[in-house]
């Protein structure tokens, strides 16, 4: 009778529930972490540890190792692989960086290939025991091969910038994005802590306090693709200042789980920043959207020549001259309203250089024409299109709006109005309205 290993046998049947889940693997799975885990105990399973060294030897080093002894660039998939994960500044250590490299190789289905890799190259398996190792057991190998082939026919799309905590945990936080409209201060105070950056609590009247998207106890993971992994006490700021007057995509970590409970590589910081701060109240947990969307975004869509539309009711122009700010709808919008202009239901149509307003005769409203940006901002119960200098915004009465750019789905496109010599000097600012929407978030 051939011989088992218990790892092996936990593994199968991991892989099997990932299989009996669906399609489709995505970190809201409630098997990948196990599955990722057991993974790393087998690579772990008799690793030795160098005689003479001090740094602990791990399997991130043995996939390092390969790419040094590839002269011929034979292995170039795994060589990419290694260096996206080297370049990462979110992770710092050892482990963290295997464990990236893990889930870079399922989504990427290139994990048997990797760890064929290593079992062609003696320079590398030797660091392997051939006693108590499943690797260079060839009982072993055999079964293990076969279940990260199953591995690599699945499909597994995994949000690899949510990676901050795989030096801690396989648990992942919930991460989403934060789209903030230019703004004087988006009005967080944070707290630096053992290299994360947290929100203590928002300042009233501010932009962070009326979208009520960040709440106390959540962290700040990145600003506009900058990483504040281990980032240092005022840090935050200086990115922020940096990019006063733009729009802001801020990458945030929830202090809750998905199952809405306390996201436990967390609870220590937690108490630490309830010791400091006494009168510190966690914010609630963040809404979840994604069925309200998906009922109400057809009530106001519509197709037209192959494409979603809005239909929204266009309630009147006024001018805004020269300035760009946000702060400028604050007069727009309620100088539109007094008018108390007839509506009219139109079908607007954003692309990625112009935008479109006409009628259900297809006959052209306005047009206007896009290259910079348009952003989304709250005013009152409005949601607004907010373009900078000399420019058009646009209100979208209780409208969510939302661009599909690339693999990512943002809240905000790009628009600015200018002639070949110099800008316009002289705007229109055009207000809209449509039925109720869900508000703004984008879940990563």
């Amino acid at each position: 009778m051939a011989p088992k290993d218990p790892l092996l046998g936990t593994l199968k049947v991991c892989v099997l529930n990932l299989q009996s889940d669906g399609e489709m693997v995505t970190d809201t799975n409630p098997h990948l972490a196990s599955c990722c885990e057991l993974l790393e105990l087998v690579l772990r399973k008799g690793l030795q540890q160098p005689v003479i060294s001090l740094v602990h030897r791990d399997y991130w080093q043995c996939f390092e190792q390969l790419t040094h002894q590839d002269p011929c660039g034979r292995l170039s998939a795994l060589s990419l692989a290694v260096e996206q994960t080297r370049v990462c500044r979110k992770l710092l250590s050892a482990q963290g960086r295997g464990r990236y490299l893990l889930r870079l190789a399922l989504s990427r289905k290139a994990l048997p290939q990797f760890i064929t890799h290593l079992l062609h190259t003696p320079r590398v398996l030797e660091w392997y025991s051939p006693t108590t190792s499943i690797l260079r057991n060839e009982e072993f190998v055999e079964p293990f091969m076969s279940l990260l082939l199953v591995l690599s026919h699945m499909e597994f799309k995994l949000n690899m910038e949510n990676c901050s905590f795989l030096d801690e945990s396989w648990l992942l936080p919930v991460c989403e994005t934060y789209e903030v409209v230019p703004c004087r201060e988006v009005g967080m105070a944070l707290r630096y802590l053992s290299g994360r950056v947290f929100v203590l609590n928002l300042k009233p009247g501010s932009q962070a306090y009326v979208d009520k998207f960040i709440c106390p106890g959540d962290i700040i993971d990145e600003i506009n693709g900058t990483s504040l992994r281990n980032s240092k006490n005022g840090q935050a700021r200086v990115v922020l200042s940096r990019l006063r007057g733009c729009p802001l995509s801020i990458s945030v970590l929830r202090w809750r789980a998905q199952d809405g409970t306390v996201y436990r590589p967390l609870i220590k910081l937690l108490r630490a920043l309830r010791v400091e701060n006494p009168t510190l109240q966690l914010g609630p947990a963040p809404s979840q959207q994604t069925a309200t969307k998906d009922q109400t975004s057809s009530q106001s869509q519509c197709l037209k020549e192959g494409r979603i539309v809005y239909i929204v009711q266009f309630l009147g122009k006024t001018n805004i001259g020269m300035l760009g700010d946000k702060e400028v709808l604050q007069q727009a919008i309620p100088q539109v309203l007094q008018k108390n202009l007839p509506s009219k239901e139109v079908l607007l149509d954003m692309k990625e250089t112009h935008l479109t307003c006409t009628d259900r005769s297809s006959k052209l409203v306005r047009r206007h024409m896009s290259c910079l940006c348009y952003c989304l901002t709250k005013v009152s119960s409005t949601l607004s299109l907010w373009f900078p200098r000399s420019c058009l915004s646009i209100t979208i009465q209780r409208f969510h709006v939302s661009g599909d750019t690339g693999n990512q789905t943002t809240p905000y496109l790009h628009s600015v109005w200018q002639t070949p010599q110099k800008p316009l000097t002289r705007l229109a600012s055009a207000v809209w309205r449509s039925e109720p929407a869900p508000s703004r978030s984008v879940r990563r």
